[in-house]
């Protein structure tokens, strides 16, 4: 029995020694700073090696009353609901279309992709130039088809956000587009020959065999997003600065602002738990309603 034990001990020793180093990593930059973060938030730090005083609740009583953050929250929400949809509307249309276009698919898809891979900051500069309400050439544009008074975008508490949305999902898309495209060209054949011997267009086909097929990747692609669209900081930084007003004031930036503007580190770790706790609620309800709609 012993030896019998042993032979399985060795067996998991190659693949434990694999994944060491990433366990590791993972403990170091992911794990401690989660778990010091929370017990931080129930502090007053605020840096500068000064000691922080324990005081239980505060923070999270605090947030509660805090116009600022329920702002932020509430705005964090409205560009969650606006740009997983567009986001995944518009890959799912691109892989669609890509999966048709043999010939161009390679240079297409590199197309759709690099916006991913371009520098966020420099995306952000050169579509803040793009919006400029006087001289940029959205408007001037909308102006030469008829609109005699286009949207101030970013200058405008009422528009900004959308433009930061519009901006996100044109440079996202292009990523989540690569992921659906590799799960349609996973799909069988033989289920779309099937469907077409029963008489099936490509409207039914696409409803009874690509979205079932596809359930799977969707589910993934859906999740990422949601993920994603809780951690936008980047934009609302070098495109508004969170403003005008508050209008685009999210919950990263709100953060940010808090533990390294007004040095309010225990207040700021407090904000941190509230948004991984959303993360991990919103999370949990999808796995739980994903039998209900991903087909495996």
């Amino acid at each position: 029995m012993t030896s019998h034990r042993l032979r399985n001990y060795k067996s998991y020793l190659p693949g434990t020694l694999f994944i060491l180093p990433a366990f590791v990593l993972f403990a170091i930059f992911i794990f401690v700073p989660l778990i010091y973060g929370f017990v931080m938030s129930f502090t007053d730090y605020g840096g500068f090696n000064v000691a922080p005083n324990f005081i239980g609740l505060d923070n999270y009583t605090k947030l509660l009353q805090d116009d600022y953050f329920l702002i932020s929250l509430k705005n964090n929400f409205i560009y969650t609901l606006l740009f997983v949809p567009l986001t995944m509307l518009l890959a799912l249309l691109a892989a669609i279309a890509l999966n048709h276009v043999l010939h161009l698919r390679k240079y297409l898809r590199m197309a759709f992709y690099f916006p991913y891979i371009t520098s966020m900051v420099s995306i952000a500069i050169a579509w803040g130039l793009l919006f400029n309400p006087v001289s940029g050439p959205i408007n001037y544009i909308l102006k030469a088809v008829g609109i005699a008074n286009p949207p101030e975008w970013l200058m405008s508490s009422k528009w900004a956000l959308v433009a930061i949305i519009l901006v996100a999902v044109w440079k996202s898309f292009g990523y989540y587009m690569i992921i659906l495209l590799a799960g349609i060209q996973g799909i069988p054949e033989h289920l779309y020959e099937a469907a077409e011997l029963d008489g099936a267009n490509k409207f039914q086909q696409f409803l009874y065999v690509t979205l079932p097929s596809l359930s799977p990747t969707l589910f993934m692609v859906l999740v990422l997003t949601i993920i994603n669209s809780f951690q936008v900081f980047d934009l609302v930084s070098v495109m508004t600065d969170g403003g005008p007003g508050r209008s685009t004031n999210v919950l990263v930036f709100r953060i940010y602002q808090e533990a390294f503007v007004n040095y309010r580190m225990g207040y700021a770790a407090a904000m941190s738990t509230v948004l991984f706790l959303i993360i991990m609620v919103i999370s949990l309800i999808q796995f739980r309603l994903e039998k209900k709609w991903v087909t495996y």
